[in-house]
C-alpha cells in the first residue's frame, strides 16, 4: 500500500542555511522570463560559487535542512559567498506547468547570460566565479559556456552529464515514446513527481498508480514516479541507502513537475552523440553553434566531470565527454567517478558532506586565483600555444 505524504519540512525553506545572510535576486532573461537567484553570504570574497540545479528540482536540493547540505558546507570551508540559481527548469517557477516549447538552447542563450550579468553586478567585475552544475542544468550550462554565451568562468564542476548525454536502452524508449503518447495523445501538459497529491482524478495520479505496480522497492509514490520520469532502475535516480528518510519521503516537494519538450531535446542529443541544437533554424539562438563541441579547443575554463559509478540516468555520459575533450585538449579537464553513488544522491545524500563535498572543495581550492581569459573564438593559430593552462587539471578517477 502506498504511503500518504505528510510534509515535515516547509516548501522552499532556507532553514538549512541558518548562519548566512540570505537574499533573493530577481532578474529577467532576454526572452522575457522572470527568474531568480538566492545569495547566501557570510562575507564578500574573491571566489564566488554559483550552483545550478537540474530539471524539475530547484535551489532546494542544495540547502536541505535534514542533512549537512552543499551550500552550508561551502560556507564552512572558505567559500563565503554562494549563489543558487533557479532558472526556467526550476520548480520554484511556473514554467514547467504548461505545454511549453522551451529547449536547452533557450536556456544556454538567455538564462545563464542574464544570471551571470546580475551576479556580476552584485559581486563586482574582479570576483572569480566558479560554477557547480547538475543534470540538464549541467548540459545547458556547458552549452552556454562552450557556445560562447558566457565567458570568464574560473572553473566548473559538472555532475552526471554534460555535452555527451547517454542513457540506458529503456530510457531511450521512454524518450522516444513519452512526449508523443503522453502530451499529444493523452493530452497531458506535464509530468508531476507529486502526482499522488493532486486533487481529484488526474492523469498524473493514474501514472503514479501504474508506476507503483512496477516499482515495489519502496512505498513512496513520488519515488516510483521519479523512476518513471527519469532513468532505468529500482529506483533510478539514487540508492535508497544514500538518502535520509525525510529526503526520500519528500521527493515530490524536491523534484516537482516538468513539461515534455526537454525530453525531445535530450533524445536528439542522444541520437546525435553529443550536444546539438534542437532547431538550427531558430533565429533567437542563431549566435550559438549547431554543435557545441565546435569550439571546444578554445574554451579555457577547466571542468571537473563528476559522476556516480551507479548512474542509472545518464550512465557513462561524463566519462565519454571527458575522453572526447582529453583527445582535443589533453590535461585541461579532469574526471572523477565516485563509487557507491548514482545521479541525484551526489548532492542529496545524507553522507555527501563526507564522501562528495570535500572533492568539490578540493577542486575549487585548486582553482582559486584562476582567471581564464574572457575570449570567444580565437583562430587555432592564436590558441595553439595556450591549450594547456598553467593551472589546468589532469585526469583523475576513482
Amino acid at each position: 500500500m502506498l504511503k500518504p505524504y505528510r510534509r515535515e519540512i516547509p516548501l522552499h525553506t532556507v532553514e538549512g542555511v541558518p548562519d548566512a545572510d540570505v537574499s533573493t535576486h530577481a532578474f529577467a532573461t532576454g526572452d522575457k522570463l522572470g527568474l531568480s537567484m538566492l545569495r547566501f553570504l557570510r562575507e564578500p570574497g574573491d571566489d564566488v560559487v554559483l550552483i545550478v540545479h537540474g530539471l524539475t528540482t530547484s535551489s532546494d536540493m542544495f540547502i536541505m535542512p535534514e542533512h549537512y547540505n552543499l551550500v552550508r558546507y561551502l560556507l564552512d570551508h572558505g567559500f563565503t559567498d554562494v549563489w543558487t540559481l533557479d532558472f526556467r527548469m526550476s520548480n520554484r517557477h511556473p514554467y514547467n506547468l504548461q505545454r511549453h516549447r522551451y529547449d536547452m538552447d533557450d536556456i544556454a542563450a538567455f538564462d545563464f547570460p542574464a544570471a551571470l550579468q546580475k551576479l556580476r553586478a552584485e559581486v563586482g567585475p574582479d570576483a572569480r566565479i566558479h560554477v557547480i552544475c547538475h543534470c540538464l542544468g549541467a548540459v545547458s550550462f556547458m552549452m552556454s559556456l562552450f557556445g560562447g554565451a558566457v565567458t570568464g568562468i574560473s572553473s566548473v564542476i559538472a555532475n552526471s552529464v554534460s555535452l555527451t548525454p547517454r542513457v540506458p536502452r529503456w530510457s531511450k524508449a521512454k524518450l522516444t515514446l513519452s512526449p508523443f503518447l503522453l502530451e499529444q495523445l493523452a493530452g497531458m501538459s506535464y509530468l508531476n513527481a507529486a502526482g499522488a497529491e493532486e486533487g481529484g482524478l488526474s492523469r498524473n495520479k493514474l501514472l503514479v498508480a501504474l508506476a507503483g505496480l512496477v516499482h515495489r522497492e519502496c512505498d513512496v509514490p513520488a519515488c516510483h514516479m521519479l523512476s518513471l520520469m527519469w532513468g532505468t532502475g529500482f529506483p533510478a535516480l539514487y540508492s535508497h541507502e544514500n538518502l535520509h528518510p525525510v529526503t526520500h519521503e519528500r521527493g515530490g516537494d524536491l523534484y516537482g513537475a516538468t513539461g515534455f519538450h526537454y525530453y525531445r531535446h535530450v533524445r536528439k542529443m542522444v541520437s546525435a552523440g553529443g550536444a546539438v541544437k534542437y532547431d538550427p533554424k531558430k533565429a533567437s539562438v542563431s549566435h550559438l553553434p549547431d554543435d557545441y563541441f565546435q569550439h571546444a579547443k578554445n574554451i579555457q575554463t577547466p571542468v571537473l566531470f563528476f559522476t556516480g559509478a551507479d548512474n542509472h540516468v545518464f550512465t557513462d555520459s561524463n566519462i565519454v565527454c571527458h575522453q572526447r575533450l582529453e583527445a582535443l585538449v589533453p590535461g585541461r579537464h579532469a574526471l572523477r567517478v565516485l563509487q557507491g553513488y548514482g545521479h541525484q544522491d551526489v548532492f542529496m545524500g545524507k553522507d555527501c558532506h563526507r564522501d562528495v563535498f570535500p572533492l568539490f572543495v578540493s577542486w575549487l581550492e585548486k582553482h582559486q586565483g584562476a582567471r581564464p581569459r574572457s575570449v570567444r573564438y580565437l583562430p587555432p593559430e592564436v590558441t595553439q600555444s595556450s591549450n594547456r593552462m598553467p593551472w589546468a587539471s589532469g585526469s583523475a578517477s576513482e
